[in-house]
């Protein structure tokens, strides 16, 4: 499912016109972005939470070079489900079909 199916089907199911659905959708998309890059986690009840994640620095190898590369300490964003959507997910008859 892409961000514009998304937005269809919001747009059908609530009859808000799809301008304003796109316009919405790309404001929450907009404030993820610029919360999670000022340092903030989010958190959305029900959903799960956008997180940053430390990475610690390591040692890596260039392996067409044969040398060693130094990876700093790094955040990358990662998102965590709630229990409430695992299980949704887990108690799912279409995806244990699709399997």
């Amino acid at each position: 499912m892409t961000k514009a199916d998304v937005i269809t089907e919001i747009s059908e199911k609530t009859g808000i016109d799809k301008a304003d659905v796109t316009a919405t959708v790309e404001a929450f998309f907009s404030v993820v972005k610029d919360s999670m890059a000022g340092g903030e986690n989010i958190y959305v009840r029900g959903f799960g939470s956008f997180v940053n994640k430390k990475r610690a620095r390591k040692i890596a190898r260039n392996i067409s070079k044969n040398t060693a590369i130094v990876i700093d300490e790094h955040f990358v964003p990662s998102f965590k489900p709630s229990k409430v959507f695992v299980e949704k997910i887990k108690s799912s008859d279409k995806i244990k079909e699709a399997v």
